[in-house]
């Protein structure tokens, strides 16, 4: 695999809280210039970015960033305002809390409200895996699919742990026709990116791609 191509499947992320206008500038710089699938960054910084790079930069954000429990109300409208500002890819967090008390039809419902308010645009749903059981994994697989979510998302980066290669080929086995993979969280080496594309991830998020890959003179 070249490093055209696994970059061309990159999120270029920044969602550090400190993250300032300048950094997230040059981030959407690069990820204009390597050519990665979007850049990802926060929310408030939408509009920033869309003015400057236009139609040459794939924008990406995150909704109910990072831990979830926000109600599906307001997810939504976060999603909206984010549209409206120029993103076109959504990277939601469910709402674990519902995962765990087992009110799967809540979960289910809040993928598919977020979904009709993206519409044709790319939803991508964050499960979150190192807080899940093996059976709660597959069911959110069955969960994620039947809600029409374009993306089934490992993990936000600000857990416990990040990506693990056995979810991923978990998440392969389980997931509807047409739901991808996307891995983030602590995918740092070549290697790394290389081997979470081969187990099935559709895209990766990780901040460190174009240092790795495309290393600045």
């Amino acid at each position: 695999m070249t490093d055209e191509e696994i970059l061309s499947r990159v999120d270029h992320t920044l969602l550090k809280a400190d993250a300032d206008w300048e950094a997230v500038k040059a981030l959407c710089g690069e990820a204009a210039a390597y050519r990665t699938a979007s850049a990802c960054i926060p929310p408030s910084y939408i509009k920033r970015a869309h003015d400057r790079f236009g139609g040459g930069l794939v924008i990406g954000t995150v909704i109910g960033f990072p831990l979830g429990y926000s109600t599906a109300r307001v997810k939504i409208s976060e999603a909206e305002e984010a549209l409206i500002a120029g993103a076109s890819e959504i990277d939601m967090v469910i709402n674990l809390g519902d995962v765990k008390n087992r009110n799967f039809a809540a979960v289910e419902r809040e993928i598919t409200l977020l979904k009709e308010a993206v519409g044709k645009r790319v939803l991508k749903v964050i499960v979150e895996a190192c807080y899940l059981t093996l059976e709660e994994k597959g069911l959110l697989c069955e969960i994620v699919s039947a809600g029409g979510a374009d993306y089934i998302k490992t993990s936000t980066g600000f857990g416990p742990a990040g990506a693990a290669l056995e979810d991923v080929r978990l998440f392969k086995s389980r997931l509807g026709p047409g739901v991808k993979i996307k891995g983030s969280g602590g995918i740092k080496t070549r290697d790394a990116l290389e081997a979470f594309i081969n187990a099935g991830c559709d895209r990766i998020g990780t901040s460190s791609a174009i240092a790795l890959l495309a290393p600045q003179p």
